[in-house]
């Protein structure tokens, strides 16, 4: 799975809008909107982030696969 539908899974697992998600991340809503939509990846300090709102939330995200997909 592409990094950009694990993240939008990831959000709509969560309920979450973008601009939600994008709060909870600390990025703004058009970061997440290019996530999405393939334009951008996560540098690794916003997937640590990322990482942190789904242990907080008991939700399981993998940052090696998407460290391995995008060979950041």
């Amino acid at each position: 799975m592409e990094t950009k539908d694990v993240l939008k899974q990831l959000r709509k697992h969560s309920l979450l809008s973008q601009s939600d998600f994008a709060e909870e991340v600390g990025v703004s809503f058009s970061t997440v909107n290019r996530w999405e939509n393939g334009r951008t990846i996560p540098n690794f300090k916003t997937l640590k982030r990322i990482k942190e709102y789904c242990e907080r939330n008991n939700i399981e995200f993998e940052i090696d696969s998407i460290l391995k997909e995008e060979k950041l």
